[in-house]
């Protein structure tokens, strides 16, 4: 009648890779959206727009959700 659970563990090491391999496909997606509107000719001004624009949605997502705690 009892069942038996299992638990699994991630190492640190593991989690810490995972996170990495995360991180890395963000910024390469990122760099092929960049690439993909902005083209090889205008991409190192296209990144500084994008990543301020990126910058000023999480700042604004953030300031939001600290509105709604208070």
């Amino acid at each position: 009648m009892t069942e038996q659970f299992t638990y699994v563990t991630i190492s640190g090491m593991a989690l810490l890779r995972g996170l990495f391999w995360l991180a890395l496909f963000v910024f390469f997606t990122f760099c092929f959206i960049v690439l993909f509107e902005y083209g090889a000719h205008d991409f190192t001004t296209g990144f500084q727009k994008e990543a301020a624009r990126v910058k000023a949605f999480v700042v604004k997502q953030t300031s939001k959700a600290e509105k709604a705690k208070k």
